[in-house]
């Protein structure tokens, strides 16, 4: 909850691998939920996970909006620390500007950007209670869609196939960090250097 929390509220959550993480929660929804409470349902434990995940991705991106809030243009004119990066931002500004309000649902797909979209939200002035509608609509799509996705998946490949995902954890988040972050790599690999007049 707390990766998940840094990686949508803190400038230094953005590397942190949320997608893989709540995928892997998913598989281990059963486990998770009875270390702390048994439930014996399955279905229950699955939400468990889902509400609780979403309720700190939920309060990592009001946490990203109050800063972008505050900060304003401060932010533009920072420089580069180990922990913040310029060109992030200006990417995320660049993504609002594209795809308006509906920029903080897409960003919760897409990492970096999910880490600066709530920011810039709050640096343009985007209302609060929109944002709050579109922060909530995109976390619970986010967290529902990767989280129901490794423990559906897992149950099939294990009752289908005989194929426990548990043992290969190691491939399946290395493909789901090539997955996520092909966007990003493809749109840097897409810029075009400036013409020479």
């Amino acid at each position: 909850m707390f990766i998940i929390f840094a990686e949508t509220g803190l400038f230094i959550g953005f590397f942190l691998p949320g997608d893989s993480l709540l995928f892997v929660a998913g598989i281990y929804s059963q486990k998770l939920v009875e270390s702390l409470y048994k439930t014996n349902s399955d279905f229950l434990n699955l939400m468990i996970i889902i509400l609780l995940i979403t309720l700190a991705g939920f309060i990592g991106n009001e946490v990203g909006y109050f800063i972008g809030r505050r900060s304003g243009k401060f932010l533009f004119n920072k420089k580069d620390t180990w922990y913040f990066k310029q060109k992030h931002l200006l990417q995320a500004k660049e993504f609002y500007d594209k795809h308006g309000g509906g920029a903080i649902i897409f960003a919760r797909f897409l990492p970096i950007v999910r880490t600066f979209a709530p920011i810039i939200a709050g640096i343009v002035g985007m209302p609060k209670s929109k944002f709050l509608v579109f922060n909530l609509i995109g976390c619970l799509a986010w967290v529902f869609l990767m989280v129901a996705g490794g423990h559906y998946l897992y149950r099939f490949f294990l009752e289908n196939y005989h194929f426990d995902l548990t043992k290969h954890l190691e491939v399946i988040v290395l493909i789901l960090v090539l997955i996520t972050t092909a966007p990003v790599i493809f749109k840097m690999l897409k810029k075009t250097p400036n013409k020479v007049h």
